[in-house]
């Protein structure tokens, strides 16, 4: 059963991340340590206590549809209540509207948490969270005085509606769209997919962001407008009204994250109110939308990078838990009687500290993103560095820390042997919950596509060189500090910072050049090349600091592992970064 790893949480926040700095340095308000502390152990007890034991449940189960209602696995409605009762929505969110305007540092924590208890149940949240952002950011005073709080509070939940059949990562070509209404209000027709938690029965009311077309607006994205939709109107009282004209057509069957409902949703058919069409409301202006959901994606993006984070965790304290109870054969120096635990094993320990380090690595790349976006607007000053910052980390946090959830999850199973394929050990379900992350926010190719060709050249590459020239600063103090424990640790981290620093100035100079299929063959190696050479360097910082819980030698041997075990690969992924691209083009012809 997993255990919310709270100490380990707080440590990767406060001396890795950056929290304990800005704390220091008066830039998270009246926020103190022993305030993190508190919001993490409760945070860490609910999703082990009351999340995760229903986590199997939701997978057998499934979200269930009859007669265009969906009902969530059973307890799962409660536990969301539960959950919402206990403010856990609205950490982030303005206090105007009763939230608590806390770092998002500490909202991602709990989120890895969420996720790590149930991928399929955190999703809800997640979603709601963003729609929360989005309309806080651009909705209209009107709009967030009739919506916001019921959404912060979580008594009401919110979607993100893109995709349509014909329509996946290229919006310009959508197709639902929007009519204009006398009041100022709109009608709304069309089919969006993929919906995730579009019907359930967990809260009162259901809020959609819904992206359509008008009918005067320009072709492609410049002319897609974003639109409030509520699942019931809501009365000038606050009270819900009557039912709009949308409702939950099918449910997808999934490989996993079955607790969720991903639903195909229709807008203005007819079946619901007087006359066609879904009401819905402007946000932002029109044909601005995109620009609107792109706050609502972004965060979402890191959100998603939290789920692999969170499924590296749960299914390494799965595989470590079954690696010290099954007996196998006699691993070499075993003195016992009987089998020796597989953990003695040589080769089950390289899995299992392989996955250890993956998940350490995504944990800490994915909050020091959060530490960014934090800075960039609780800072006194170099705010723009900080934006900058976060918008170089958000594509390697959600796709190195996604891929590591299918990479640690496939491990697990492995450490299991045949039982790992057996559903009734649980292994297997992370593997298949774990499969979608890299995929939806933005697949992990296009978050290779936007790292090189939209951060790489901020402030003409400055951003990305000085942060380069940063991470050899701990490669130097790894160094001088010269303990046994690090062993090569240091020459492998500047190996792997040489192989980044030169991969990254041949597809800036690819770019200037313009030379952009050059640069797009190697944006998926540079993209995994980039977040291991993070990872070994956040790992010798987790090992380097010196704090009061003694445990800097397992996370320095932890480092050292990570360093001349994982490392070695930075200098192969720069070699296909520089020297991939003329045998892609020439081997494009087998494809025909």
């Amino acid at each position: 059963m997993y255990k919310a790893p709270v100490e380990e949480i707080a440590f990767t926040l406060k001396h890795v991340a950056g929290m304990a700095e800005a704390i220091d340095g008066g830039l998270l308000g009246d926020l103190g340590e022993d305030l993190v502390d508190a919001i993490l152990a409760e945070a860490g007890r609910f999703a082990t206590e009351e999340i995760a034991p229903l986590a199997d449940i939701g997978d057998r189960q499934g979200a269930r549809l009859a007669d265009g209602a969906v009902k969530t696995p059973d307890g799962w409605r409660d536990l969301y209540r539960n959950w919402a009762a206990g403010g856990w929505n609205g950490l982030t969110a303005p206090e105007d509207f009763g939230g608590q305007a806390l770092p998002h540092m500490l909202n991602v924590a709990a989120l890895e948490m969420w996720n790590s208890g149930s991928m399929a149940f955190a999703l809800c949240p997640t979603l709601t969270m963003g729609a929360v952002e989005a309309l806080n950011v651009h909705g209209c005073a009107a709009l967030k005085e009739k919506y916001l709080a019921r959404m912060v509070s979580g008594e009401w939940t919110g979607t993100m509606n893109l995709t349509e059949p014909h329509a996946g990562s290229d919006l310009g070509v959508l197709k639902a769209r929007a009519e204009r209404r006398n009041d100022g209000s709109y009608r709304i027709f069309g089919q969006k997919i993929f919906i995730t938690w579009g019907e359930h029965d967990a809260a009162d009311n259901i809020i959609h962001l819904v992206l359509a077309r008008l009918p005067d607006a320009p072709t492609g994205t410049r002319g897609i407008s974003l639109f409030l939709v509520p699942k019931f109107l809501v009365n000038d009282d606050g009270s819900l009204g009557a039912r709009n004209d949308l409702h939950c057509h099918s449910l997808e069957h999934k490989l996993g994250i079955h607790g969720s409902p991903t639903c195909t949703m229709i807008y203005g058919d007819g079946k619901f109110g007087d006359e066609k069409g879904a009401i819905g409301w402007l946000i932002g202006e029109e044909n601005k939308g995109l620009a609107c959901m792109f706050t609502m994606m972004n965060n979402a993006r890191l959100a998603v990078g939290m789920q692999g984070v969170a499924i590296c965790e749960a299914a390494t304290q799965k595989a470590i838990a079954y690696a010290k109870e099954r007996t196998q054969g006699k691993a070499p120096g075993w003195s016992g009687s009987g089998m020796s635990p597989i953990i003695d094993h040589p080769d089950v320990i390289r899995m299992l500290l392989t996955m250890k380090a993956l998940t350490q690595g995504s944990r800490a790349i994915a909050y020091a993103c959060a530490h960014a976006i934090d800075m960039a607007h609780r800072a006194n000053e170099r705010r723009e560095h900080w934006q900058e910052r976060a918008a170089l980390l958000t594509p390697i946090a959600k796709s190195f820390a996604t891929d590591a959830g299918v990479d640690v999850a496939s491990l697990g199973i492995q450490v299991h042997g045949g039982m790992g394929f057996i559903e009734e050990t649980g292994a297997a379900r992370y593997l298949r919950d774990a499969r979608i992350a890299p995929i939806y926010e933005g697949t992990n190719g296009i978050q290779a596509i936007d790292l090189v060709t939209r951060k790489l050249p901020l402030s003409y590459g400055k951003q990305v060189n000085g942060f380069i020239a940063e991470l050899k600063t701990i490669a130097g103090t790894v160094r001088s500090a010269n303990l046994d424990g690090f062993g090569t640790t240091a020459d492998r981290l500047e190996e792997a910072l040489a192989d980044l620093e030169n991969a990254t100035d041949w597809l800036l100079a690819r770019l200037t050049e313009g030379k952009l299929a050059e640069a797009l063959s190697g944006a998926t190696p540079y993209q995994r090349l980039f977040g291991l050479a993070l990872t070994g360097c956040y790992l010798a910082k987790g090992g380097l600091a010196r704090t009061a819980d003694g445990a800097s030698e397992g996370r320095i041997a932890l480092c050292r592992f990570a360093a001349e075990n994982l490392l070695s690969e930075t200098a192969a992924l720069r070699d296909r970064v520089v020297n991939g691209a003329d045998s892609l083009a020439a081997a494009r012809t087998v494809l025909a």
